[in-house]
């Protein structure tokens, strides 16, 4: 069925449907994005900027060994001291800890063309259901994130090789050398090793970047009457959709309130939010959502329940869980199976004979 599906999306997604898939945080991204930008960064501030501060490090280590017999040991001088190579290791942590934020920015304005996706911060209950989590293991994208994983430790594997013979070349091992050869191998080989992982990381964060554009735009591929759809929709007049948009919320409290004189139980706020919920055994897997509503027909909601005696529990949290995540017509998410029990237990030990009656109101109702 899934492969059905997919063979009849042929046509490229438009540009409301990229912009909508935006919104809700489905754009091409990738992780060895960041680490690519992080380590160019760093490559650059070990460049250009390290080198000074090494320089005030050497300078002030000759001056230190050089005034050993003049140096004295008190509050003031200790005091100083401590400022100095507080100075010191300020210019040295400071610098990472900017680059690494100024990466992080630009690895993500990069992918995202620097415009902010607040939906993704959204908690979606879908991801905590342990069958799609199954489903994420064993799908494509777990097979490619192995072979880039694979393909980062043959690099690095290669590099390393490579930096070692380089380095066991160097006279430093077999031969009396000069202090300052010492500073000079350590920054050669240390900024040898950068760059190479640097450009690996480069040539592996486009492959997966790549991939990652690619799956996105066949995930989101539209079959042609779903195109034709849309640009119906864009030919109707702003006016039009809003009253239609209108007209369709009316009819949906509308349902939703000749509704609540069939729910188990109407899950309240106290004031703000009502929740109402039905649960037929044998017929359904989990408790639906009948109706819900805030401020005003929240109070009409309830209204109606205590007119027809629906029993009310007042529950602040799994109300407004209820109504943040339920959808009418739909069963409650997973995550409040546990709540929702325990509020229907309560429910049918104290108004059996408002369940006596249930049953037949249903029937009525239906019919």
């Amino acid at each position: 069925m899934a492969e059905t599906d997919r063979d009849q999306r042929t046509e490229q997604p438009t540009v409301k449907r990229l912009a909508e898939a935006f919104k809700d945080g489905q754009f091409a991204q990738s992780p060895d994005v960041g680490i690519a930008v992080g380590l160019a960064t760093t490559f650059c501030l070990l460049l250009f900027a390290v080198p000074g501060t090494a320089s005030r490090i050497a300078d002030l280590g000759a001056f230190i060994f050089g005034h050993l017999d003049r140096l004295e040991i008190n509050e003031v001088s200790a005091t100083r001291g401590f400022q100095n190579g507080l100075s010191l290791v300020g210019s040295l942590v400071f610098p990472f800890v900017g680059v690494a934020v100024a990466a992080g920015v630009i690895a993500g304005g990069l992918q995202t063309g620097f415009r902010l996706t607040p939906k993704v911060l959204d908690l979606k209950w879908d991801r905590l259901d342990p069958t799609n989590g199954v489903k994420r293991l064993i799908s494509m994208q777990v097979l490619v994130r192995f072979g880039i994983d694979l393909l980062k430790l043959v690099a690095l594997s290669a590099i390393l090789y490579g930096a070692i013979r380089r380095i066991l070349d160097d006279p430093i091992f077999y031969t009396p050398v000069d202090v300052m050869h010492v500073g000079g191998f350590i920054n050669d080989t240390t900024l040898y090793v950068i760059i190479r992982i640097a450009l690996a990381a480069a040539v592996i964060a486009v492959i997966s970047y790549s991939y990652q554009w690619r799956k996105t735009r066949r995930d989101l591929m539209m079959t042609r009457e779903e195109v034709k759809q849309e640009r119906k929709n864009a030919e109707i007049d702003p006016k039009v959709k809003s009253a239609q948009r209108a007209l369709a919320r009316r009819l949906l409290q509308r349902q939703m309130l000749n509704a609540v004189p069939t729910a188990d139980v109407v899950v309240t706020n106290p004031t703000h939010f009502a929740v109402a919920l039905k649960y037929e055994r044998g017929q359904d897997r989990a408790p639906v959502v009948l109706a819900k509503g805030r401020d005003v027909f929240a109070r009409r909601i309830k209204e109606i329940a205590a007119k027809n005696e629906v029993p009310m529990v007042e529950n602040k949290p799994v109300a407004r869980a209820l109504f943040k995540y339920g959808q009418v017509g739909k069963e409650i998410p997973a995550q409040l199976y546990q709540a929702v029990a325990e509020i229907l237990g309560f429910v049918y030990r104290t108004h059996r004979y408002y369940f006596h009656r249930l049953k037949a109101r249903r029937l009525g109702h239906s019919a």
